[in-house]
């Protein structure tokens, strides 16, 4: 029996295949029917070009129902699913095409799709659940990106996971904004709407206008912080607006507690965040009925298990389960460094679990700050200086010290003056964790998923302390 993850997802479309799949602005829809016809075509369209099991296929293309039929085709083929963004320069998908050498490479998803035979492909290639559907490449923050390779099985049962754990069903409408090179708009998202059968609010990008209006028809919304930030921003966005979801769910970058207060305050919900990484999809999630906790990304799914390395109550999390990666692309020597003896993936994430099995986020391990021979957490410097009045938003990174070793600096979105605000956190941190610098800007630098880049803060003001 073939455990091909299009197998999967394909016997939960609906079986009316009229029924819409992508529910797009200008008020037209694409059914079920057509993604799964386009999906057949785009892999005649492969195997007609040579494309054999297990060989790579490369898609840069803006977000399209279109690029989503390349996707299923990829996977109907047996081919492995290469996702980049639409935004990487020339010289960085050069560097992709060389380390994954794509058999077929798409930058122009309607015109693949217009140039595939018209008779789609029948039965999907029969494949095993450990061989690879996708692999999917880390952002490169330090040093060259690392692919990370997922297995069908792996991403099939964190669909399954997910689908269960967010009580998906065929009457939900998804609101769909996120982008589909990364693995939260691409399996996340579209795996929950496909193992319902359920329609999507297809929008290329997130427009507060667009938003406003998909809410109304929407259950279910995905995003990551900025998008909730920018909703509660705008002065349209009123409980009336939210009442039709049943369900908004965060993630990919952490969600500031004062956002998930004010987001409560609002609309009467609180949002749902979870914690995710290429490497394993999704690992934890708070509950659908149960307590949310702001500051919290809640429990390990079912299969999952999960635990804080090092002798004391924080410390960089492990994980193992049937949806963690089969390791790094070419990389082995990388692959055996990030798992431990008995099969743990090292994730470099930072945090303590409560007796209960409750989890919280300090942090990434690169950016733990050693000022003094004292460990800083940034997370609990920012947890404070987040809640001083006029601070927006702040991002805590260590940069070289004379005397320290590292100094803690604090680069804020607000207003205020800098002694001031060094003053106010030291009345609640030990002096040590309290910033030695403040800097406050218009904007933090971001990818695009909406994650701070420290790497960028640190090179910044890496001389803050020597000129």
């Amino acid at each position: 029996m073939s455990e091909n993850l299009y197998d999967l997802l394909a016997s939960r479309f609906p079986a009316d295949r009229s029924r819409p799949c992508f529910l797009l602005s200008d008020g037209s829809a694409i059914s079920y029917g057509a993604l799964e016809a386009g999906a057949g075509r785009v892999a005649a369209r492969l195997m007609a070009e040579g494309v054999r099991p297990g060989d790579r296929v490369g898609l840069q293309v803006e977000k399209s129902p279109e690029a989503v039929m390349v996707y299923l085709g990829a996977l109907k083929a047996g081919a492995v699913f290469l996702p980049l963004n639409a935004a990487y320069t020339a010289a960085e998908v050069d560097y992709f095409r060389r380390d994954a050498e794509p058999r077929v490479f798409v930058d122009d998803a309607e015109a693949f799709l217009a140039g595939a035979p018209a008779e789609p492909l029948g039965a999907a290639v029969p494949r095993s659940a450990a061989d690879l559907a996708a692999i999917i490449y880390t952002s490169g923050t330090t040093g060259r990106s690392k692919g990370a390779m997922l297995s069908h099985g792996a991403l099939a049962a964190n669909a399954l996971a997910l689908h269960a754990a967010w009580g998906f069903g065929p009457d939900d409408v998804l609101l769909h904004a996120l982008p589909i090179f990364h693995v939260h708009g691409l399996f996340v998202a579209l795996h929950c709407a496909f193992l319902s059968g359920a329609p999507m609010v297809w929008l290329p990008k997130f427009t507060d206008a667009e938003v406003l209006a998909g809410l109304a028809r929407s259950t279910v919304m995905m995003g990551v912080p900025t998008f909730y930030t920018r909703l509660l921003a705008n002065p349209d966005f009123t409980r009336e607006c939210s009442a039709h979801v049943r369900l908004f769910i965060s993630g990919s970058a952490p969600l500031l507690e004062s956002t998930f207060a004010e987001f409560e305050a609002r609309t009467g919900q609180r949002i749902l965040e979870r914690y995710g990484m290429s490497e394993a999809v999704i690992i934890t999630s708070n509950p659908l009925h149960g307590e949310r906790i702001a500051g919290s990304v809640g429990y390990p799914l079912p299969g999952v298990e999960l635990r804080v390395g090092g002798d004391e109550a924080t410390g960089v999390i492990q994980i193992r389960g049937p949806s963690v990666f089969s390791g790094y692309w070419r990389m082995p020597g990388k692959t055996a460094e990030e798992f431990t003896a008995d099969g743990f993936f090292i994730t470099g994430d930072v945090g303590h679990q409560d007796p209960d099995g409750r989890v919280c986020i300090s942090g990434r391990a690169k950016d733990l700050i050693i000022s003094g021979g004292y460990n800083v957490y940034p997370k609990e410097v920012e947890l404070v200086l987040d809640e001083l009045p006029g601070v927006a938003e702040s991002a805590v990174v260590g940069v070289p010290h004379p005397d320290f070793g590292e100094g803690v600096v604090a680069v804020v979105i607000g207003e205020g003056e800098e002694a001031a605000l060094i003053a106010q956190a030291r009345e609640r941190l030990a002096a040590y964790k309290a910033p030695k610098r403040v800097v406050f800007v218009a904007e933090l630098p971001r990818n695009a998923m909406g994650k701070v880049q420290k790497n960028l803060l640190r090179d910044r003001y890496a001389r803050l302390f020597a000129d």
